[in-house]
């Protein structure tokens, strides 16, 4: 079986009427944000508790 070729008229189509690109959902903002947000924390967990074995005083936040 061969392709069926788009007709000419489906190619002017397809130039005049784009795909529209996937807009992010408020869910998938909201995860994002949130894993972000953990891995900034699992490194400065991980900051401090590196401090601690090398004997050094972690910094305090203000």
């Amino acid at each position: 079986m061969s392709e069926r070729r788009p007709t000419t008229a489906e190619l002017e189509a397809n130039k005049v009427f784009k795909p529209a690109a996937a807009t992010t959902t408020d869910y998938e903002k909201s995860q994002d944000a949130f894993n972000q947000n953990r891995e900034r924390l699992k490194a400065e967990r991980l900051a401090r508790e590196a401090a601690v074995c090398n004997g050094k005083q972690p910094k305090k936040l203000a």
